[in-house]
């Protein structure tokens, strides 16, 4: 995949000191990585009888409306906190120090809706984990989680993966 991945920004120390942050605007400023991206997380799904996808904010709304869009279904924004105007529900989720939520409208997913839910990146997981509750919480399915990036050091991909999810992800960094 290094169609994709040599298209990928590494920004060392950003947004602190020890952090190699995944720059992926490279990637969506690039009409063919970000054209191959959503092709590539779609192909795994495509015929599958899939009725949203959950993009997780705010790089998972580029991406999963764009794979929304390419299957033909609806698309479920995840947001954090006190950002929908309307009836939510929440899922916490463990931060280094602390917690913090996600959201989604009481109304978004309903009973049967099989559900892929989209981000930009895997690292902890637990911002997926809270997304999968949120899901299941709604009576939705979730059907898989697809990501362009994968930190395997982080366990993200195993956490998830002790849901009973299936992860896809089109590449690996190492490190933070």
């Amino acid at each position: 995949m290094n169609h994709i991945k040599d298209r990928i920004r590494t920004i060392p120390n950003f947004p602190k000191p020890g952090i190699m942050f995944r720059d992926i605007t490279t990637l969506l400023n690039d009409p063919y990585g970000f054209r191959k991206v959503v092709d590539e997380l779609v192909q795994p799904y495509a015929g599958q009888p899939i009725t949203k996808v959950a993009g997780i904010e705010a790089r998972g709304f580029i991406l999963g409306g764009a794979v929304a869009h390419q299957l033909s279904v609806g698309f479920v924004p995840v947001r954090k906190k006190g950002k929908l105007p309307w009836e939510t529900i929440s899922a916490k989720y463990e931060l280094e120090y602390g917690f913090d939520q996600v959201e989604i409208h009481a109304d978004a997913v309903k009973k049967g809706d099989r559900v892929l839910i989209v981000d930009d990146l895997v690292a902890t997981g637990g911002t997926a984990e809270a997304a999968i509750r949120l899901i299941r919480l709604a009576a939705g399915e979730v059907v898989g989680c697809s990501f362009v990036i994968d930190l395997p050091e982080l366990g993200g991909r195993k956490k998830i993966e002790a849901t009973g999810v299936k992860v896809l992800t089109l590449c690996e960094f190492e490190g933070h």
